[in-house]
């Protein structure tokens, strides 16, 4: 018998492993992804000794249209059938101007962003029925750019743009294909940016209360939860100390 799973890339930590553990609570099998498979793993037995769901590890890198298909012939060849895609890993690298800005961050964003979502959009697409959804995790950079921001709004601009494509492509199918587009969140999203460096991480949220990556799980559960005749085109959620991407309310005290 096949059961219907909810794929998300980028489980291994932040909103990917949010996001399944709240799909995991409401009994959804799911299968996760990612390039850490000891974290894969280790989740993976978590979820499925405390809500006895089906929980399926696919440990590759979505920069590679190669491993990307093969996770993709793996699935076919089991017979699964994706009911819902959540296209969440993304990263940003660097602050830099453009001037001054490093090729292999570029290239890193580029190819995660942009080039990884699309691998694995047209590849997990033959596995999904008509009638399925696809979520794309975008950000307020894909709305707006800002000083440093540069390449990176860029790939989130083209996100947004390729949500809106990608529901009009789909529609013959009555795929529903929405984004959800978030603020300032607390995850390691500026760990990663700062290459590590956690004191320029914490500055970004010192004085106020940024988002979770409950928060956004929280959207994109109700967003698959929604009934089928019901599409959410795109959603932005900010924090309620943040008005745009640069302009933010902290506390005299911090």
């Amino acid at each position: 018998m096949s059961y219907p799973y909810t794929l998300v890339t980028g489980t291994s930590s932040g909103f990917g492993e949010a996001i399944a553990r709240k799909l995991a609570a409401l009994g959804r099998s799911i299968i996760i992804t990612g390039r850490r498979e000891d974290r894969l793993e280790s989740l993976a037995n978590e979820l499925r000794d405390s809500h006895q769901t089906k929980v399926k590890v696919l440990a590759f890198d979505v920069r590679n249209a190669q491993q990307v298909a093969m996770a993709a012939r793996q699935l076919e060849e089991e017979r699964m059938v994706v009911e819902a895609l959540i296209n969440n890993a993304g990263l940003a690298l660097g602050v830099s101007g453009i001037a001054d800005g490093e090729l292999e961050d570029w290239d890193q964003m580029i190819d995660t962003n942009i080039k990884g979502l699309l691998y694995c959009t047209k590849y997990f697409l033959p596995l999904m029925p008509d009638g399925a959804q696809i979520v794309n995790i975008g950000s307020i950079a894909g709305k707006e750019v800002y000083p440093g921001g540069n390449v990176y709004c860029a790939t989130k601009h083209a996100v947004d743009a390729l949500n809106r494509a990608m529901r009009i492509d789909l529609l013959n199918r009555g795929i529903r294909v929405s984004q959800v587009a978030p603020g300032m969140a607390e995850t390691e999203f500026s760990l990663v940016r700062f290459k590590g460096d956690q004191h320029k991480a914490s500055a970004v949220y010192q004085g106020l209360e940024p988002l979770y990556a409950n928060d956004i799980a929280d959207a994109v559960i109700f967003i698959l939860t929604r009934p089928p005749h019901v599409c959410i085109n795109d959603m932005v959620i900010m924090a309620s100390a943040q008005a745009s991407a640069t302009l933010v309310r902290r506390r005299s005290d911090a």
